[in-house]
C-alpha cells in the first residue's frame, strides 16, 4: 500500500493531513512540493490544477482539499473515528472545520504567524499593520470558538474529531506568535482545550519545526 502527501513542510494543511493519518495509526510518505514556488512542477498541476497543498495520492487514487483528505483518512482506514456519528455533533464539527477555513486561516496563520514568526525566521520585518488586523480578525474567531467550546462541548468532547485537529494545527501557529498567545489565555474553555489537545502525541509527531534563515 503506497501513501504520499504531497505538501509543502511547512503548511498547516499538510500539517492537519498528517495529524489525521497519525491519529489513525496509518504512515504516509512527504513529498515536498512549495506551492509559493514560481515552477511548480507541471506533474503536481495534473494532479492538482490549482496548485495547492495537500494533495493525497493513495495506491494511484489523487485527492486534494484538506478537509476531503482528512475525512477520506478517517473513512478508508481502520482506527479510532474522527467523526462523531450523531448527526448534529457531525454537522457542528463540519461548522467549525469551515470557520477555520472561511475566517480562521488568514487572520491566524497567513497575518499573525507569518508576519511575526515566520518571516522573522527568515530575516524579514513582519508588516505591523497585517498583524494589527489579522488579531482583529482572530479574535472575533476565537469568540465564536469560545462560545462552541464551552456552551456546546463541541470541541475534545470525548473522542478527537477532525475539528480538533483542524483548530490545533492552527492554534500551534498562532500561538507561537506573542499576540496569539496572549489573546487565547483570555478564552478559558479554549485555553481548557488546548491544554488537553496539547498532552497527545499528535502535535509533537507532526511539528515541521520553523525555517533557518
Amino acid at each position: 500500500m503506497s501513501i504520499t502527501l504531497h505538501g509543502y513542510r511547512y503548511s498547516v494543511y499538510l500539517r492537519i493531513a498528517r495529524m489525521a493519518f497519525f491519529e489513525k495509526g496509518v504512515s504516509v510518505g512527504h513529498a515536498e512540493i512549495d506551492p509559493f514556488a514560481d515552477d511548480v512542477p507541471a506533474s503536481y498541476l495534473e494532479m492538482n490544477p490549482f496548485g495547492r497543498v495537500p494533495t493525497l495520492v493513495h495506491d494511484g487514487f489523487v485527492l486534494y482539499e484538506t478537509i476531503a483528505i482528512t475525512r477520506y483518512a478517517d473513512e478508508a482506514f481502520d482506527g479510532p473515528p474522527l467523526q462523531p456519528d450523531d448527526p448534529r455533533r457531525r454537522a457542528r464539527m463540519n461548522q467549525i472545520v469551515a470557520i477555520l477555513d472561511s475566517y480562521g486561516y488568514q487572520p491566524m496563520v497567513r497575518q499573525v504567524f507569518s508576519q511575526r514568526v515566520f518571516n522573522a525566521r527568515l530575516g524579514r520585518l513582519p508588516d505591523e499593520a497585517v498583524v494589527e488586523r489579522g488579531m482583529v480578525a482572530s479574535n472575533l474567531v476565537l469568540r465564536a470558538l469560545e462560545k462552541l467550546c464551552v456552551d456546546s462541548g463541541d470541541l475534545l468532547d470525548g473522542n478527537i474529531t477532525l475539528a480538533d485537529l483542524h483548530l490545533a494545527g492552527m492554534m500551534a501557529y498562532f500561538t507561537a506568535a506573542k499576540e496569539g498567545a496572549a489573546a487565547l489565555s483570555h478564552y478559558t474553555g479554549l485555553s481548557w482545550w488546548w491544554d488537553k489537545i496539547q498532552e497527545r502525541d499528535v502535535l509533537a509527531a507532526t511539528d515541521p519545526g520553523l525555517p533557518v534563515a
